[in-house]
């Protein structure tokens, strides 16, 4: 019974995973045609600067959710559902919120851009989101020293048993 539920939540994750990568290949699509119809309709240099940059930030949206796809069939369909090492837990959230960080912080960097050219009062959103970026990046800088000094110790303690047999 355990094996059979095995196979029928795997079959849910590759399932899940092509629909996050069809997800995320509407939303380039989507991104690509918004650039084109930029270009055919020159619609101004401030709107056509604040599509080009809506753009680069639904495409890194898009990559970001392509990223998680591929997380979910590496991981979850074709390896062992547990993550064997720390250094390789560390590696995949490492990726995962750098991808998230750049992308807070893209869209921070377009709401700026839109605010500047409207009412300066309207910045505050983008500023939030540019230092939640910024706390991400250095959340992921304390967790990635915390887990380096874990991974340190668990290696120095594999080599000591060794060492003793």
């Amino acid at each position: 019974m355990k094996k059979l539920f095995e196979i029928f939540i795997t079959i849910i994750y590759f399932g899940f995973a092509l629909i996050l990568a069809g997800i995320s290949f509407c939303i380039l699509w989507w991104s690509t045609n918004e650039v084109l119809n930029a270009v055919d309709n020159y619609i101004g240099k401030d709107e056509f600067i604040l599509v080009m940059l809506q753009s680069v930030s639904t495409t890194i949206i898009s990559i970001a959710i392509l990223d998680i796809a591929k997380y979910f069939i590496e991981e979850e369909v074709f390896r062992n559902k547990e993550l064997r090492e720390v250094k390789e837990a560390r590696r995949t959230l490492t990726k995962i919120m750098t991808i998230i960080a750049i992308a807070v912080s893209v869209e921070g960097l377009v709401y700026i851009f839109k605010a500047g050219t409207k009412d300066i009062t309207l910045l505050i959103y983008p500023s939030a989101l540019i230092l939640t970026a910024i706390f991400a990046i250095i959340g992921l800088g304390i967790y990635q020293k915390l887990t380096h000094n874990l991974e340190d110790t668990k290696e120095a303690s594999w080599k000591q048993n060794i060492v003793k047999s």
